[in-house]
């Protein structure tokens, strides 16, 4: 984690209200092309259209309008969560906001509840899990490269102004390092975004409480078979399920009502599973014969070389840090000053 100012737990930091500096505003312009800024006092926004001086903006009440020196209207916006994760630097793809809703509703997030997260990647879902768990949930989240925990830790504390004290990042494998940060069976909730999630059924398992569910985000069909086939046979979880989530949205104006031309499709599926009773044996479930029954083999070569991982430069990643910590610093200052 970095050494940026904590919160207390589950604190936010203001939502509403006027315009400060430190703010990030969301500006669109009069062809519904979208900026985003960070308000500083005396700053100025540069666009072929004009200039628009922060100041103007600063102390206005959110969603108004304000003008260019050239006269043009933008709207601003105090950013939502979903606008934030989708313009947020990013050192690992994030789970889109569709998805995340959905693992929300999924494994049943609730208030105070003890959630694990691996890996924490660009830290979107992080954002997501501590407003749903709030002041009294604790968020553990396991990332196997540090350079990704830095870009989360400094994404999440951009967006909440402050590092949340009911949240901790711990850098390594979670088969290694889950049994050292919770107590068997005590877990609420696991969500595991990983290559290679079925290494980390056994551990999972023992972290779970009895009744705890575990959610599985993966790419491909290859890995959604292992996992499910993985879980079937440690015979701690009930039949895991699955599912994707597509959005298509509708164009509306006047009597010109269609879908849009352009939807968000496929960017993962998710497998839910719950934690059974130590001791208990899930009852067999009656079925027609089907390509159930398998071999080390088939796995094999079913999933050859297909899990290979999309490395990320060192390069980048350092650029996408100092961006990340940038934006997190203006929101620690702004905090500071009120």
């Amino acid at each position: 984690m970095s050494n940026e100012t904590s919160a207390p737990a589950g604190g936010l930091r203001r939502q509403s209200g006027p315009f400060r500096a430190g703010d990030r505003v969301q500006l669109t312009g009069p062809k519904g092309r979208m900026n985003t800024i960070t308000l500083e006092t005396d700053g100025e926004f540069h666009t072929h259209r004009g200039v628009l001086p922060h100041n103007s903006i600063i102390g206005q009440p959110d969603a108004s309008v304000v003008l260019s020196t050239n006269e043009i209207e933008y709207l601003a916006l105090r950013p939502l969560l979903t606008d934030f994760v989708m313009s947020m630097p990013r050192g690992a793809a994030i789970i889109y906001p569709k998805d995340a809703a959905q693992i929300l509703a999924s494994a049943d997030i609730f208030p105070g509840a003890t959630v694990v997260e691996a890996g924490v990647g660009s830290g979107a879902l992080s954002l997501w899990l501590l407003r749903a768990i709030g002041p009294e949930g604790t968020l553990h989240s396991f990332e196997r490269r540090e350079e990704f925990s830095a870009v989360a830790s400094a994404n999440v504390t951009a967006f909440l102004g402050a590092t949340p004290a009911n949240w901790d990042i711990t850098i390594g494998d979670l088969a290694d390092t889950l049994p050292e940060v919770t107590e068997p069976g005590t877990v609420d909730r696991i969500v595991l975004d990983m290559l290679a999630p079925w290494e980390c059924l056994d551990v999972a398992a023992d972290a779970l409480t009895p009744g705890g569910v575990i959610v599985c985000y993966i790419a491909t069909v290859t890995q959604l078979s292992r996992v499910s086939e993985a879980i079937r046979r440690t015979g701690l979880f009930t039949n895991p399920e699955s599912s994707e989530t597509m959005i298509r949205g509708w164009h509306v104006e006047g009597l010109a009502v269609r879908p849009d031309h352009r939807m968000i499709g496929h960017t993962g599926f998710l497998l839910t599973a719950r934690r059974l009773a130590p001791g208990a044996v899930l009852p067999e479930l009656k079925r027609r014969a089907s390509k159930s029954d398998f071999s080390d083999e088939d796995v094999e070569a079913w999933t050859p070389g297909s899990l290979g991982e999309r490395s990320t430069s060192d390069k980048r990643l350092r650029k996408t840090a100092r961006h990340a910590q940038a934006v997190a610093d203006a929101a620690v200052s702004a905090e500071a000053s009120e």
